[in-house]
């Protein structure tokens, strides 16, 4: 993924404000795990007219057979595998490397803005965004970099909590709203369709343990990290909860197959990736992982958990 990080703290007055606003978000968020469940759509998940939104945790960058260059999208991400074993009549896959919230809205390239594939015939929704919003792509970069200060410590935890509140916590928090944005337009365009928000696949190692420099980041960064994806994650299950959508967990699924495991075991690639895939990205058969976890939620399921 691309996008810059969090930004460096601003003025305490600022600060506070913002601190003020995500701590509110985060009570709203959490009054859900107490409220009655959100009622779905009628539709079963078999519907005719399948919409994928996404980035390039959906898009598949490298992975056989791609198929538009612009959004490094493949044939073989866990869209068109769930699409393939469902035979829906209309499949379009928009997912693209790269994309935030707002290319929901905004053309990318030559790929158009992703709601505008969205159509009141639409029976069937997947969307796995945020993880740009929140800053993937950068934070990897920033703690790698940070690695060498001192391989043993936290450099990158330090970096990201030196003003006193945890940046790429509030980073989350702040990027609920933009997920929830993006719901309310599904379901304006689409007000039939069943909609699944699909979580991000495990990366790091569930336990906290580390693998440099197979994975370049300080000792005690990984169960930072880690953690960090679990909080996006929660956000992510949360927003769906309380804009009418189901939320398919693909972290469980995916824990003991990080990219920190053998290359015969792993479904994410590390930065250095050995088979087909982008760094950090899931391979091809994390985008099957995937599918397989979308497609039990669609049956009934939970998405699956353990390994």
């Amino acid at each position: 993924m691309k996008r810059d990080t969090p930004s460096a703290a601003p003025t305490s007055g600022r600060r506070r404000a913002r601190v003020a606003a995500a701590a509110a978000s985060g009570c709203a968020l959490v009054l859900v795990l107490t409220a009655p469940a959100a009622a779905h759509g009628p539709g079963t998940g078999r519907g005719t007219h399948y919409v994928s939104l996404g980035d390039s945790y959906t898009s598949g960058p490298l992975i056989p057979r791609q198929v538009d260059a612009n959004c490094a999208r493949s044939d073989h991400n866990y869209p068109s595998l769930v699409a393939a074993q469902r035979t829906v009549a209309v499949f379009e896959d928009v997912s693209c490397a790269g994309a935030t919230t707002e290319e929901m809205w905004k053309p990318q390239g030559t790929n158009g803005p992703q709601l505008d594939a969205v159509r009141r015939d639409t029976d069937l929704v997947t969307v796995q965004i945020g993880g740009n919003d929140v800053g993937f792509g950068s934070i990897i970069a920033t703690c790698a970099g940070l690695s060498a200060t001192d391989l043993t410590g936290d450099p990158c935890r330090r970096h990201y909590t030196s003003s006193g509140t945890d940046q790429l916590t509030l980073a989350v928090l702040e990027t609920a709203p933009k997920v929830a944005r993006v719901l309310r337009a599904v379901h304006d365009r689409a007000p039939h369709a069943r909609v699944l928000v699909v979580g991000y696949p495990d990366l790091l190692p569930d336990d906290g343990s580390g693998c440099y420099p197979t994975v370049p980041f300080a000792a005690k960064d990984f169960a930072y990290l880690k953690d960090t994806e679990k909080r996006l994650n929660l956000m992510l299950r949360l927003v769906a909860g309380l804009n009418r959508a189901t939320y398919v967990d693909t972290y469980g699924p995916t824990v003991g197959h990080d990219m920190c495991k053998s290359p015969a075991d792993r479904w994410i690639e590390p930065l250095r990736p050995t088979s087909p895939a982008a760094p950090a990205h899931p391979n091809a058969k994390g985008e099957e992982a995937m599918a397989q976890a979308v497609l039990q939620r669609l049956d009934g399921g939970h998405g699956g958990h353990g390994h």
